[in-house]
């Protein structure tokens, strides 16, 4: 489940309405009230945990979705011997949000079973949480991601796909000015521009290879509607979060996880089974056990990334794991750039510049109004 969620890591924006003492960020907790003179004798120790603690969690984000990336476009690029792709985008779907689910379950008993000053449970959910919310959110991302992985299948390139996902602001954008007479700044839209921009200059910008069919219009229009539903995603998260919190319910990470993931799952089991996907990915599999291979592998990327995704934002303010998962798709578009044969001219790497120079603008932009959200909260 995705923070992108969302897509996979769109599940980020989703916990940051969390409101239970256990999961908000470090410096927004309540400080016992001691004298100033013990709190600057902990205050090192205190800061070389934090650092610990968002090393520990950026490194494994970082570390997960690198390989992640990976391995997804070496799925989609995998070629049987007898010609055929990998093309099962549904089939893949099921596997990865099975692995989240099962990952999640765990992840829950674990927390039931180690529960401090409480009756211990085997399982660690939140009790009675309603599970209705959670259907159109499994929706929305489980169709993000399947038209994402589509337009893989059918001929976009990962760098490209990944940097249009980036500009994910576009549809949200768009639907905030139609639907909720939003305003932006220019920075806003100049930002904007430069990641479709500089996607669309790379995609024209690379050279032809063996194989490549980067211009593909069904992969462009796969990668359009996965944009437009990462644009409803983070509508339907915030009424899912408004949901619970009217009937005084506020889920805990891994409930989210393993609820949305076990919808997705569902929805892409039955499309899978309605376009008989289901049966030829496990056929295709069956008889090239070595993409098999990568697809496990590849879903058990995306639970441990999930993992370390909720361990960052239990930790820190939601903003620090949206900087890191946003930073680290820059880094999987120039690792597959440079690891994958990927022949790119000068103007796609112009257009890389752009696109990138967009998102860190962003990313920059962001942070600044973090910095001084939390200095007003300080003078208060």
């Amino acid at each position: 489940m995705a923070v992108e969620l969302p897509n996979q890591e769109g599940i980020a924006s989703t916990n940051a309405s969390l409101d239970k003492a256990p999961l908000l960020p470090l410096h927004e907790r309540p400080s016992s009230k001691i004298s100033e003179s013990t709190h600057e004798s902990t205050l090192p120790s205190s800061t070389r945990k934090q650092a610990a603690q968002i090393l520990f969690g950026a490194g494994g984000i970082y570390a997960s979705f690198l390989y992640y990336g990976s391995l997804q476009e070496d799925v989609f690029r995998y070629t049987a011997e007898d010609g055929n792709k990998f093309t099962h985008a549904w089939f893949l779907q099921v596997l990865e949000s099975l692995a989240n689910v099962l990952f999640g379950v765990l992840a829950l008993i674990i927390i039931g079973l180690t529960k401090s000053g409480e009756k211990t449970e085997w399982w660690g959910g939140t009790p009675n949480l309603p599970k209705k919310p959670f259907l159109s959110s499994g929706l929305s991302q489980v169709c993000s991601k399947g038209f994402t992985s589509l337009a893989l299948a059918n001929g976009l390139s990962f760098p490209v796909a990944t940097l249009a996902k980036s500009g994910k602001m576009a549809p949200v954008m768009i639907g905030s000015l139609i639907l909720g007479g939003a305003s932006y700044s220019l920075r806003d839209y100049l930002q904007v521009l430069a990641i479709i921009g500089g996607t669309a200059i790379l995609s024209m910008g690379k050279k032809k290879s063996s194989g490549d069919d980067d211009s593909s219009p069904l992969g462009v229009v796969f990668i359009l509607l996965a944009l437009m539903m990462d644009g409803i995603t983070g509508g339907v998260q915030k009424k899912l979060l408004s949901d619970l919190k009217r009937v005084n319910i506020t889920p805990q990470p891994y409930d989210l996880m393993t609820y949305t993931n076990a919808f997705m799952m569902i929805f892409a089991l039955v499309i899978s089974v309605v376009t008989a996907e289901f049966s030829q990915g496990m056929h295709y599999c069956k008889l090239n056990p070595a993409v098999f291979h990568l697809i496990w592998k590849f879903s058990l990327c995306s639970a441990i990334g999930q993992s370390f995704i909720f361990y960052t934002l239990a930790r820190f303010d939601p903003l620090v794991c949206s900087t890191v998962t946003t930073t680290r798709k820059i880094f999987s578009v120039i690792l597959s750039i440079l690891l994958k044969g990927h022949d790119v001219s000068m103007q796609g790497w112009m257009g890389l510049g752009l696109a990138i120079g967009g998102i860190l603008s962003e990313v920059s932009h962001k942070v600044n109004d973090g910095a001084k959200k939390m200095k007003s909260k300080t003078s208060i």
